[in-house]
């Protein structure tokens, strides 16, 4: 399973945009539609997807894509 595809593929479902791509730095501040809504959708499908669980303080400190991947990359590492 490759991760960035994955939450590439997640990021252009969640908010109906087949153009996005992957970058560390993506954050809320580059996509017009990302709000606490489509925050909240977004992790719900990657932590459906790669089967992780969020605490609330990661889904409200992540500032980024990369940090993210990054933690997803440790969960799944610690399963």
């Amino acid at each position: 399973m490759n991760i960035i595809e994955e939450v590439t593929k997640i990021i252009r479902e969640t908010f109906d945009d087949q153009t996005l791509n992957y970058s560390p730095s993506l954050s809320a501040s580059d996509i017009y539609a990302w709000d606490s809504i489509t925050h909240i959708n977004l992790i719900v499908a990657i932590e459906k997807n790669f089967n992780i669980k969020f605490t609330d303080n990661e889904i409200f400190e992540f500032k980024n894509v990369g940090e993210l991947v990054n933690s997803i990359q440790l969960k799944l590492s610690d399963v």
